[in-house]
């Protein structure tokens, strides 16, 4: 796997992640949700340099200038609820993509720190021999990110795939390093040390879908 982890490169993407984490901050939910956005605008950008694009004449009001378009639009897969945000600041940029929802949940038995993942709601377009970018915001112990992918294999191969997160976890990044094919790209602002006992990335931001959306029943 190759990664891109922007922890300790000095831009704009370290100060809407270090408004992510900030408790007091984090009370304004619509800004939770918009730097959620801004951090998938920058990975995205970052991102497009891999891209393949070709050769087109501009015609503007006063000439003609070369210039280069995308060649293929990437397949955008978001996991929902908490994914949304991050999803929207791709769609900003890649904004002819083609569109994946998967909803994925850990599902704990009482009394138990274990969990299982469960996917309950896919709507995906063919992805054979296509550019597969998957989106989340928190990669975790990256069960719940592999156990998409193996879900999506079965809409087809893609010809590449692209992991964009906002904070992640060393040991969420070895798991799915394992998982994932070895050519897998993973974009991340920021990556912390550890996972605390009941999974969640410490010292992490807390649960993004709640801070996004507010807090759910179950």
């Amino acid at each position: 796997m190759i990664i891109h982890d922007f922890t300790h490169k000095r831009s704009i993407l370290n100060h809407f992640v270090g408004e992510l984490r900030d408790v007091n901050i984090q009370k304004d939910r619509m800004r939770f949700r918009r730097n959620l956005e801004r951090i998938g605008e920058v990975l995205g950008y970052e991102l497009s340099k891999t891209l393949d694009y070709y050769p087109v004449n501009i015609n503007s009001p006063l000439g003609i200038k070369p210039s280069e378009y995308i060649s293929k639009q990437p397949v955008l897969c978001t996991i929902l609820r908490a994914g949304l945000p991050l999803h929207q600041g791709m769609m900003n940029f890649f904004d002819q993509a083609e569109t994946t929802f998967v909803s994925a949940f850990r599902n704990h038995s009482k009394n138990s720190k274990e969990f299982e993942v469960v996917v309950e709601y896919l709507a995906t377009p063919s992805l054979d021999n296509k550019t597969l970018i998957i989106s989340d915001p928190m990669l975790a112990t990256g069960e719940s990110l592999a156990n998409v992918y193996e879900v999506l294999l079965k809409y087809g191969s893609p010809k590449k795939v692209h992991i964009v997160a906002a904070i992640g976890s060393k040991p969420g990044i070895d798991y799915i390093k394992e998982k994932l094919p070895e050519s897998t790209e993973l974009w991340i602002a920021s990556v912390d040390e550890i996972l605390n006992e009941k999974q969640y990335i410490v010292p992490g931001l807390g649960d993004a879908g709640d801070l996004a959306f507010g807090k759910k029943l179950h």
